[in-house]
């Protein structure tokens, strides 16, 4: 796991952590915040799929940091593999502190998304389209 002080991958999603989402104490349960994780993986490989996924699996979370209510929460994903069907992840979770302007990483994982068609079976990812070269 990468424990540098940048994010890495591309910036996903950005969500505010509020009351409903914490216990008692003010900290975020682990499960909104792995919900947003799986949010933004499903955005991020449904773009590269160019059509529906669902989640597969999720390897290797832990979670570093508590998040606060007030935190936004950021959710960095990088696309790691693209089997036939399958799209593998990087997530990361870095908590933007408002009231120390601080951006800490909370946790990471890999999550595996498989691409479907409407009848929910596997269908192959496509190829990467081309970028179109500049003027």
């Amino acid at each position: 796991m990468n424990h540098g002080s940048r994010p890495t991958g591309e910036l996903t999603l950005r969500t505010l952590a509020m009351p409903a989402d914490a216990n008692a104490a003010g900290d975020i349960f682990g499960g909104w915040v792995m919900s947003q994780m799986d949010l933004a993986s499903g955005i991020r490989a449904a773009e590269r799929a160019r059509g529906r996924v669902v989640t597969a699996a999720v390897k290797e979370m832990a979670f570093q940091l508590p998040v606060k209510i007030g935190d936004t929460l950021n959710v960095y994903t990088e696309i790691t593999r693209v089997g036939r069907s399958s799209i593998t992840l990087q997530v990361e979770a870095w908590a933007n502190r408002a009231r120390h302007r601080i951006l800490e990483k909370v946790t990471a994982g890999t999550f595996i998304m498989v691409a479907l068609d409407e009848s929910g079976h596997p269908v192959p990812v496509p190829p990467e389209e081309e970028q179109p070269a500049a003027n």
